[in-house]
């Protein structure tokens, strides 16, 4: 899987044979944060082995730290961020790619507009990733 951001100047490449597998992978998240980041409603994001990501051109990416993140992890780029809470493993900002995978969960869902509608056969968080389930994605 490759993207790029808008101007072209920094390259994301995503090696995993198993991207578009069977597997649902990556997340649909509703925070306030990934939200302005993506500048809609919730953002994509795929939490990945930094290993198998390759990013060109990453001296041109614009770094910023916004540490007022629900989760407690700052929000790095508009491309990436790394946390502590995924050691070894890159978050990757799925907008800058043409095709992304089938989410596997959805976190924040106490943020979702009342008009959004859950996603289909995905795992619900009411707030951070990992943290408090939700039966049928509804607060």
């Amino acid at each position: 899987m490759e993207g790029t951001c808008n101007c072209g100047a920094v390259w994301v490449k995503v090696n995993d044979p198993n991207l578009f597998g069977s597997n649902r992978r990556g997340h649909i998240c509703h925070c306030t944060n990934c939200k302005k980041t993506a500048g809609s409603d919730y953002a994509t994001n795929l939490t990945i082995e930094t290993e198998k990501v390759t990013i060109t051109g990453e001296e041109n990416l614009s770094v910023y730290s916004d540490p007022r993140t629900g989760s407690g992890t700052p929000v790095d780029s508009p491309i990436k961020s790394m946390t502590p809470l995924y050691k070894g493993k890159t978050v990757l900002k799925l907008g800058i790619f043409p095709q992304i995978p089938n989410p596997e969960w959805e976190s924040f869902v106490v943020n979702r507009q009342s008009w959004g509608k859950p996603l289909e056969g995905a795992t619900y968080y009411k707030t951070k990733s990992m943290g408090e389930k939700v039966e049928g994605g509804v607060v």
